[in-house]
């Protein structure tokens, strides 16, 4: 469990926001004595005062209570405030309080922009808009007392003098969400006001198991630095980093004793990509095969570091699309694997289709005598550190999400059951699936972490969630499955160009220029500036359903068969049109790439 550290580096837990005409006034309203900061609404400049302005009936402040500042965001001629004002407590970490925030609000400071040229305020406007979609990320917690962004094993190893540091200065950068925004507090040194937040999940639960209570949390921290929508960020970039890098820690207490086990999910580390053109599953295009072998070591050179052995477990078909990337990957994986580093194929799809997902015993089997030897963390009674994890499993499919999710679940349940028969609780037979209050909430847990982890990537819940949730596969689980393959198909294609655009601000990817592509579109007319993609559908179904009807009474009046092949064709023609032209449909984003 993580040490306090010294009271002077203590975040602010409740704040009042004062908005003056000219300025915002961020007091502290938890107790704690010190100085207000004043952030200027004309360019953003910030400073700490000691009392509050006066007020006068020419400047009347609005109030309101916020729960954490986020950060300072800097567009083109403003700067944006953002901060927590609604926040809830969803369970502890290691015996502090974790926080999800409800909502988060961005407070302009932009009355500068009065004296720039109108395309500049056009330009302005433009990216400011995608604040409003970053209002609404999903999936960010907070804690004010210790820092979630390491695990219990490396928050156990951090050294005294790191545990007496500011929360934002311990933090794992890779992990930090706000890590871009906070640049501006970190430059005036506003320790107090630099409140770590993590993208991810987190849930737990407790359970009976005889007379011992085990206290199960299941967290998700989701990388940085390449991060994004399904479609738009596939694969690694040249560094390594990989899109949907996610590290799950599930952490069990009972009896005074803590126990962690951490997996990781994240992207072929290739640089490969889907480019959407509104078919349903678009091309995978592999970028640069040369490479491959320098990335792909890059990538687990990284991860050996952080994690000590790899266990790579490849979930992707063995043909077709997927089987492409699977060879490449494969052979690229031959120059890395070794001592330390393993790669296995598991076509899961081929192994267990879409029902007979018990058939990951076969996988578990190929991977046991890894997920033995490389343990888990454990501290006894006393505190004191008794096992250490010595390597991690990474697993991935084509999106890390629904495969992915169903594996590491199973690895989950058979790591938790190692560790309660470590613990004396089970004993050597005894399983999960005996105990049903406990079997329950364990498949609640997994299947609500997967849920995050793919709302946050693709936008939808994740797809075999009715296994995780049930231990079998259902009949409405499998017609949610459909639903949600199509929302994805909207989503990928409609909003999630806006989404990844929103994105990339946020995190300090992009620099603030708009594309040609970007200005041609908003000039658009005539049958571009109607077309979309409930039209065109409808266009398409009403064309395919007339061309069955026709084919339906071809017995009655043959003129119905060239009724039909007329509907059909036309059906076909608006479907060619429609793909062809695709970037009238599709919602791309539109920043010019500038790493950081």
């Amino acid at each position: 469990m993580m040490e306090k550290g010294d009271s002077s580096q203590k975040l602010y837990k409740r704040m009042r926001l004062w908005e003056f005409p000219d300025q915002y006034v961020v007091e502290p309203t938890d107790g704690s004595s010190g100085s207000c900061l004043e952030i200027s609404r004309v360019d953003g400049s910030m400073k700490l005062i000691d009392e509050i302005p006066n007020c006068s009936s020419l400047r009347v402040p609005k109030i309101r209570t916020i729960f954490g500042v986020i950060g300072i965001l800097k567009l083109l001629a403003g700067s944006y405030l953002l901060v927590i004002t609604e926040r809830e407590s969803v369970g502890s970490y290691l015996g502090h309080p974790i926080f999800k925030v409800s909502s988060m609000k961005v407070f302009p400071c932009d009355h500068s922009l009065k004296n720039t040229p109108a395309e500049q305020k056009k330009m302005e406007a433009e990216f400011s808009a995608l604040l409003n979609v970053a209002e609404r990320t999903p999936g960010l917690y907070f804690s004010y007392d210790v820092n979630i962004t390491l695990s219990a094993q490396r928050l156990h190893d951090l050294g005294d003098e790191s545990k007496l540091l500011p929360l934002w200065r311990q933090a794992d950068p890779r992990f930090l969400w706000n890590n871009y925004m906070m640049e501006v507090l970190i430059d005036h040194k506003l320790d107090p006001f630099l409140l770590p937040v993590v993208q991810g999940s987190f849930h737990n639960f407790q359970a009976a198991i005889g007379k011992d209570i085990v206290d199960v949390t299941l967290i998700a921290r989701r990388c940085n630095r390449r991060t994004g929508t399904r479609m738009w960020r596939r694969g690694a970039d040249s560094d390594g980093f990989v899109a949907n890098f996610v590290e799950s820690e599930q952490i069990i207490q009972l009896n005074g004793c803590t126990a962690s086990f951490v997996q990781v999910r994240g992207s072929i580390p290739l640089l490969w990509d889907q480019v959407v053109d509104l078919t349903y599953k678009p091309k995978f295009e592999i970028v640069k095969l040369e490479e491959a072998p320098r990335v792909v070591e890059r990538h687990f050179l990284d991860l050996r570091k952080k994690y000590g052995n790899v266990l790579s477990v490849d979930l992707v078909n063995k043909h077709g699309g997927e089987g492409r990337l699977n060879e490449k990957f494969a052979n690229a994986m031959q120059q890395v694997v070794g001592d330390d580093v393993r790669y296995l194929h598991f076509d899961f799809h081929h192994i267990c289709g879409h029902v007979h997902f018990e058939r990951l015993s076969i996988l578990y089997e190929q991977i046991e005598d890894f997920f033995i030897k490389n343990r888990y963390f454990l501290l006894n009674e006393k505190g004191e550190k008794v096992e250490i994890q010595l390597g991690v499993v990474r697993t991935n499919c084509i999106d890390c999400l629904d495969r992915t999710n169903v594996t590491q679940s199973m690895l989950a349940r058979k790591m938790l059951e190692f560790q309660l028969r470590r613990l004396g609780v089970f004993d050597a037979e005894e399983a999960i699936s005996t105990h049903l209050n406990l079997d329950e909430s364990f498949k609640i847990l997994w299947a609500n972490h997967g849920d995050d982890i793919s709302l946050q990537y693709s936008g939808t819940p994740a797809l075999k969630g009715d296994f995780v949730r049930y231990g079998k596969r259902t009949v409405q689980g499998i017609v949610n499955d459909g639903w949600n393959a199509l929302m994805r198909y909207y989503l990928n294609n409609f909003v999630d160009g806006t989404k990844q655009d929103a994105i990339d601000l946020m995190q300090g990817h992009y620099i603030m220029s708009v594309s040609r592509d970007m200005t041609a579109t908003s000039q658009k007319g005539g049958i571009e500036a109607i077309a979309s993609f409930p039209l065109a559908l409808g266009l398409i179904l009403t064309g395919l359903f007339f061309a069955t009807l026709s084919l339906g009474r071809v017995r009655s009046d043959v003129w119905n068969l060239l009724f039909s092949l007329v509907w059909a064709s036309i059906s076909l023609a608006i479907a060619a049109v429609v793909k062809a032209n695709g970037r009238m449909f599709c919602n791309r984003p539109r920043l010019h790439q500038s790493r950081r």
